[in-house]
């Protein structure tokens, strides 16, 4: 308002004579306009320029279709505030594009079809930067691809390939202007289980977030390379409020429902409780159709009441930033067994895992973390995703500094029903972001899995992008390193075996693995129960 060379510099005018206009930043992005004089008659305009000055308008980093600007009007000066129905529309569009992005699936048996998806980013992650020319492609390892590709319209482009052989396949793309990329590792093996990548937790603008439905789901499918995904706006906290806008809880079952393509491509459809009390927990159905329980209704407004109105439905709920950040959960409530099998321990917020986490999150609460919920005999599962806000689901570390979150889940079928069952039954594991493959067995049973008392071999496999650091065993709250990876000795592979003793009933145990870089994958844990035989 006062620096005309600033961008976003505005203007406010009116030609209404008696009318007087004050102007205010109430807030970061809120412009308030008081009317004095007299009230405006019918007909009668302000006229709001934004961007009024030579530097133009400040937008948004993150590129996005029909981003509104929002107008609230307070007529009869009450302190109650309506916002318009149709507000403006603005297209916020790419910068250069700035990075390439290869993706490709982390598991294959040999002769199986892969697919490998290149996008062009810019500076901060957006899809649409315009690349003009093509991708080579270099193959290192056992797979068979083109040599070259030509991204469309959109800056993305996906090329179908072959498995072939045994070990671990890795692509370099070479772009134009310099931009050079390679993909995650691709491990090519009989009878390897495989992996699913998802992103089960973000944010549109019909909430907080950035972009339209559509375009969420559609970079998770064409610019992530994403197996499975959920966007999960806030039930009451956006503009307007989800659990007040039946017209837009309409419009994501929709979009939910058109991109699914079971075998291809699983979308979930959910929504997030945005409970200030109890912590936030985001919900997810199995399924075409779900109602929304809004954390201010009286019925649902604890855990316990989430979950009683859930039961018998075809959904999961999951705790989120659990131990800060904008506000820690109430593990008081003991997570549902069946409706809460896992919980998010990372995403754009930091790890809710431990202090000792990389990028751990920020305002932790002593004795919230992850660990200190197995600490109580909770038994949960672990899961990443991005808690995106830039409508960069699967990809939302690239513009983050404290990292992201993706779930890795064991499933055979890239299906719902796949999904849910590699879920419920914690056949998963988490990552602030990087597409590390993790294989980890105790004894002979997958992380998640229940074990016997006494004694059992420790079996870690790991396939990272980048450099290791070291293989940790957290057992009891206690961490240990298995193997680390001194600089002069980076590899980007691990075989390590250990062996755990004297495991007490009661007792969760659960793998740490950490690149050079902070990139870190954390295997769901085993939980120790005298219940259990040994075979």
């Amino acid at each position: 308002m006062e620096d005309p060379a600033a961008a976003g510099f505005t203007e406010i005018a009116t030609s209404a004579a008696g009318v007087e206009l004050a102007a205010r930043a109430a807030d970061r992005g809120l412009l308030e306009i008081a009317i004095g004089g007299r009230a405006l008659a019918a007909g009668e305009r302000v006229d709001v320029v934004y961007g009024a000055g030579a530097a133009g308008a400040l937008v948004d980093r993150f590129a996005e279709r029909a981003a509104p600007i929002h107008f609230a009007v307070d007529g009869d000066g009450d302190g109650v505030r309506s916002f318009l129905a149709e507000p403006p529309l603005v297209d916020v569009a790419a910068g250069p594009a700035a990075r390439l992005v290869a993706t490709l699936p982390s598991t294959a048996r040999p002769g199986d079809p892969v697919v490998l998806r290149v996008a062009a980013l810019d500076a901060h992650a957006n899809a649409g930067a315009a690349l003009a020319g093509a991708v080579a492609l270099e193959v290192e390892g056992p797979l068979a691809v083109p040599a070259e590709l030509a991204l469309a319209e959109g800056g993305v482009a996906a090329v179908e390939g072959r498995a072939t052989g045994a070990g671990v396949a890795r692509v370099r793309a070479r772009g134009p202007e310099g931009l050079v990329a390679e993909s995650n590792p691709l491990r090519v093996e009989e009878g390897v289980p495989r992996v699913l990548w998802a992103d089960l937790h973000g944010h549109s603008h019909l909430s907080d977030g950035t972009g339209t439905p559509e375009d969420y789901l559609r970079y998770a499918r064409d610019v992530a390379g994403l197996d499975a995904v959920a966007l999960t706006d806030h039930d009451h906290w956006g503009t307007p409020f989800l659990d007040e806008s039946p017209a837009l809880w309409s419009r994501i079952v929709a979009a939910t429902a058109a991109f699914h393509a079971p075998g291809r491509f699983v979308t979930l459809l959910g929504y997030e409780w945005t409970s200030w009390l109890h912590g936030h927990r985001h919900v997810l159905w199995f399924a075409d159709a779900g109602r929304i329980r809004s954390s201010l209704d009286e019925a649902t407004d604890d855990p316990a009441e989430l979950w009683a109105s859930l039961r018998g439905e075809p959904a999961l709920t999951f705790a989120h930033h659990s131990a800060g950040g904008p506000v820690a959960t109430n593990w008081d409530f003991a997570p549902d067994p069946v409706l809460e099998p896992v919980t998010e321990i990372v995403s754009v917020h930091g790890s809710s895992e431990a202090a000792d986490a990389p990028l751990s999150i920020y305002a932790p609460v002593p004795g919230n973390y992850a660990r200190d919920a197995l600490a109580r005999g909770y038994r949960l599962g672990f899961i990443g995703s991005g808690d995106s806000h830039d409508g960069h689901p699967g990809l939302a570390h690239l513009a983050s500094p404290s990292g992201g979150g993706l779930a890795a889940l064991y499933a055979e079928e890239r299906t719902r029903e796949g999904v849910r069952a590699a879920l419920s039954a914690r056949r998963c594991y988490a990552t602030n972001g990087p597409r590390i493959l993790l294989e980890a067995y105790l004894g002979t049973r997958p992380m998640g899995a229940a074990v016997p008392p006494g004694d059992a071999a420790l079996r870690v496999r790991v396939t990272a992008p980048q450099p290791l650091a070291r293989v940790e065993l957290v057992r009891g709250g206690e961490v240990s390193v298995l193997q680390a990876f001194p600089p002069e000795e980076a590899s980007r592979e691990a075989l390590v075996g250990a062996r755990a003793e004297g495991l007490r009933a009661g007792e969760a145990l659960y793998v740490r693995v950490v690149q050079a870089d902070d990139g870190a994958a954390w295997s769901s844990p085993w939980f120790v129960d005298a219940g259990v035989r040994a075979r």
